[in-house]
C-alpha cells in the first residue's frame, strides 16, 4: 500500500530533499521552503526569468566587447589609447563584485538584484556615451558592477527554479549567449561606426543605444522575475558583519569549491587567453599563415565554445553524471591543444582543430554546476559569485605571466619555438585540471542513488 501512495522522486531532487530533511526531534515547520529542492518540472515563467538573464549575460558581453572595435573613435576623443587600463579596471572590478552579488542574490532574491544590475550597466552606457576619458572610465567600471548579475543572475535562477537535473544544460546555453554576445559587440557595432561603411553612426549614438536597451531589459526583467526575497530571514539571519561572512565560510570552508573554482580556472584560460588573444599571433607569425586565414580559424573557437557549452552540458545532464564529461573533455583539450601547438601544418585542416578544442572547452562550464551542487541550496548565490571570483582570479594570474613569457627576447616576431614554450604552461594548467577533476567528489543526479535514507528507496520516497 506503502509503494502505490509512493511519489516519483528525481535523484538529484532527491539529493536536494536530503538536505533539507529536519533532524530527529526538530519541527518540519523549521524547513525553509526556499532552500526545499528545485522542482521536478519545467515551468514556463521560470523559463522565462531564465531567459531574460541569459539575455541580460548577452547584452553585457556586447557592452563589454564595444570598446574593442572603436579604438580609433575613443584614442580621438580622449588624446591617447587608455583601453589597456580601463578593460583592466573592469576586470578587477568584475572579479571582487562576483563575491558580492553571489551575497546579494542570497540575502535578498533574484528580483531585488538582477534588474538593478541590468539598470547600472545602462546607466553605465549612458555615462560612457558623454565623450571624456573620466566618464569613460567611471562607466565602463559602473558597468562591471552591474555586469556580474549576468551570469550568477542567470544561475541562480536556474539552480533554484529549474530542475537540477538539467542545471549543467541551462548553465551551459547560458555561456553559449555570452559568446554570441561578444560576437555581436564586435561586428554589427564595427559596421555601425565604421566611418567607411554605409551606416556611419556615431560611437556615442552606440552607447545611447546600449543604454536604452539596458533599462528596456531591466523593466522586463523586473516585471517577471520572481517576487521572493531570498533566504535572509530563513537562513541568513539580521544583517551584520557574521551574517554577511557566514555564507562565505561555508563556501570557502569546502574543499570542494576550491577543487571546482581551480578546475574551471584552468580549463578558462587555454580559450580565454591562448586562443581568444594569442592564438592569432601563433598562426600569423608562428606558423607564417596570412593575418586573414590566422583570424579565421583562431575565430572557430569560440564558435566551438557556442557549441560545446551546451553541449557538454546536457550530456552531463542526460548521464546524471558530471566527472565523466569534465574528465573527457579536459582530455580532448589536451589533444586538441598539443596538436594545435606541435602538429605540422597541413596534416588537419587547422580551423578543424580550433573547433575541436572549442567545442571541448564547455567542459569549463562543467565545475560551475558542480559548486552549486556541493554546497547548502542557501547559498546557491554565493557559491556561484565565489566561483566566478576564482576563474577570474585564475585569469588574472595567468594572463601577466603568458604575457611576459611572450616577450621576444632578440626584439623580433616570435619563432615557433617561442610560441610553443610561451603557451605550455596553458597545457600544463590542462594537466592539473585534468588530476584534480579524478579527485573531486561527483555531485551528479546519479550521485543520490546511493544515498543512505530510510525514507528513499527505489527511486521513491515512501510514505
Amino acid at each position: 500500500m506503502a509503494d502505490d501512495m509512493a511519489v516519483q522522486v528525481h535523484p538529484r531532487d532527491r539529493q536536494e530533499l536530503l538536505r533539507v530533511q529536519p533532524r530527529r526531534g526538530s519541527s518540519p515547520s523549521r524547513v525553509a521552503p526556499s532552500a526545499a529542492a528545485p522542482p521536478g518540472d519545467l515551468r514556463a515563467i521560470y523559463v522565462l526569468a531564465w531567459l531574460l538573464c541569459a539575455i541580460f549575460y548577452f547584452y553585457q558581453y556586447a557592452v563589454r566587447s564595444a570598446p574593442g572595435v572603436m579604438q580609433q573613435e575613443l584614442i580621438a576623443a580622449w588624446g591617447g589609447n587608455y583601453l589597456g587600463g580601463m578593460i583592466s579596471a573592469y576586470y578587477v572590478a568584475y572579479a571582487l563584485m562576483a563575491l558580492v552579488a553571489g551575497l546579494l542574490l542570497d540575502r535578498y532574491g533574484p528580483r531585488q538584484t538582477i534588474p538593478l544590475g541590468i539598470a547600472a550597466v545602462g546607466i553605465g552606457c549612458l555615462i560612457f556615451a558623454q565623450g571624456s576619458l573620466a566618464a569613460g572610465m567611471v562607466g565602463f567600471v559602473l558597468q562591471a558592477i552591474g555586469a556580474i548579475f549576468g551570469f550568477i543572475g542567470a544561475s541562480y535562477v536556474a539552480a533554484r527554479y529549474l530542475p537540477a537535473r538539467m542545471l549543467a544544460i541551462f548553465l551551459g546555453l547560458t555561456q553559449a549567449l555570452g559568446m554570441a554576445g561578444a560576437a555581436f559587440g564586435t561586428k554589427p557595432v564595427h559596421l555601425a561606426v565604421d566611418p567607411a561603411g554605409s551606416f556611419r553612426v556615431g560611437w556615442q549614438e552606440v552607447w545611447i543605444g546600449f543604454m536604452v536597451m539596458g533599462f528596456v531589459l531591466a523593466l522586463a526583467t523586473w516585471i517577471v522575475m520572481p517576487r521572493e526575497k531570498g533566504d535572509s530571514a530563513e537562513h541568513h539571519g539580521a544583517l551584520s558583519l557574521a551574517s554577511v561572512l557566514q555564507p562565505f565560510r561555508l563556501v570557502f570552508g569546502n574543499p570542494q569549491s576550491w577543487l571546482a573554482g581551480i578546475i574551471g580556472g584552468l580549463l578558462f584560460v587555454p580559450t580565454t587567453i591562448g586562443a581568444l588573444v594569442w592564438a592569432t599571433a601563433f598562426l600569423h607569425d608562428g606558423q607564417h599563415m596570412s593575418m586573414a586565414d590566422a583570424a579565421s580559424d583562431a575565430f572557430m573557437v569560440p564558435v566551438g565554445w557556442v557549441i560545446g557549452c551546451p553541449l557538454l552540458g546536457y550530456i552531463a545532464d542526460r548521464i546524471g553524471r558530471r566527472k565523466p564529461v569534465l574528465i573527457g573533455g579536459a582530455f580532448v583539450m589536451l589533444a586538441a591543444g598539443l596538436m594545435a601547438m606541435y602538429v605540422p601544418e597541413g596534416t588537419f585542416p587547422r580551423y578543424s582543430v580550433a573547433l575541436v578544442l572549442g567545442i571541448a572547452s564547455g567542459a569549463a562550464m562543467i565545475p560551475f554546476s558542480m559548486m552549486k551542487e556541493a554546497n547548502p541550496p542557501q547559498v546557491k548565490g554565493t557559491a556561484a559569485g565565489v566561483m566566478n571570483f576564482l576563474v577570474f582570479l585564475t585569469t588574472g594570474i595567468m594572463s601577466p605571466f603568458i604575457s611576459h613569457l611572450m616577450v621576444p627576447a632578440s626584439g623580433h616576431a616570435l619563432t615557433l619555438h617561442e610560441f610553443q614554450s610561451a603557451l605550455l604552461p596553458l597545457v600544463g594548467g590542462i594537466v592539473i585540471a585534468l588530476v584534480l577533476s579524478f579527485i573531486i567528489r561527483e555531485t551528479g543526479a546519479r550521485r543520490a542513488d546511493a544515498a543512505e535514507n530510510p525514507l528513499v528507496t527505489a527511486g521513491h520516497v515512501k510514505s
